[in-house]
């Protein structure tokens, strides 16, 4: 069994290595002083410095921000409702509804891409930050749904029926007893939501246009042309900022009562 233990484990370190090695060169480069990124030339923040000034990169940023942050409250919005509907109401076909609306969870993202696409082109929808946000709030709310579902799930319903009886209505009720329940909930799917929409490629590179590219296609398209230390330093800030809001949404989830 010791034997068996220390090869798990070993195995379990080299895949660990394997995932985070790439990831830590980009971060080391990104303070590289060559221009070439090639070799190690000496320490510098010069390039954290540039990428503010470069227009088209600081322009795919705010795309990208603008676009989770819309994706985001749209993804809470349908998210809560949804999960409502699902947690406090049987009706015939629930189960059919559900599966459809967690499909986008786990359909590949190119095939997800493809049939988003061929819809707008069927409906006549031209690319922009429009299907760029329906496209993302088709994979995302799903996440909203299924935290704020399972923290329904834990409620007891006799607190909103407390509240009718009362005298209050079934809108007073949510706002002022049910709502503040569920808040680690959808604060948690709502950093979730906006951690995947910020950094989504594949889906984004079949909905966007020219003029809506967001940082993830920027980053993408400056790649195939050679390497840029700027695009280490934007990728590094891209990095610490998914990983901090998904680690806020971790805590948050950990946090619900």
């Amino acid at each position: 069994m010791r034997t068996i233990d220390r090869l798990a484990a070993a195995w379990t370190a080299v895949v660990v290595v394997f995932l985070y090695l790439p990831i830590a060169v980009l971060v080391a480069y990104s303070f590289n002083a060559s221009r070439l990124n090639i070799v190690w030339e000496g320490f510098t923040w010069r390039w954290y410095a540039a990428l503010w000034s470069d227009g088209p990169l600081v322009r795919s940023l705010e795309n990208s921000v603008w676009v989770a942050l819309w994706t985001t409250a749209i993804s809470v919005a349908l998210g809560t409702a949804g999960a409502c509907l699902l947690a406090r109401y049987r009706y015939r076909g629930s189960r059919l509804v559900r599966t459809l609306v967690l499909l986008p969870m786990i359909a590949p993202e190119v095939i997800l891409g493809v049939s988003l696409l061929v819809l707008f082109v069927a409906v006549r929808l031209d690319l922009g930050f429009v299907t760029i946000i329906v496209s993302h709030v088709t994979f995302s709310f799903p996440f909203v749904l299924v935290a704020v579902e399972a923290r329904l799930a834990g409620l007891d319903p006799a607190l909103e029926e407390a509240a009718l009886d009362l005298g209050a209505t079934p809108w007073l009720a949510f706002r002022r007893v049910l709502l503040p329940l569920l808040a680690p909930a959808i604060a948690a799917g709502a950093l979730l939501a906006f951690t995947l929409s910020l950094d989504e490629l594949i889906v984004t590179w079949f909905t966007a246009s020219a003029a809506t590219r967001t940082l993830p296609l920027e980053i993408y398209g400056r790649v195939r042309k050679g390497l840029d230390p700027t695009l280490n330093a934007i990728s590094t800030l891209f990095l610490v900022a998914t990983v901090a809001l998904a680690l806020a949404s971790r805590m948050l989830r950990r946090r619900t009562p």
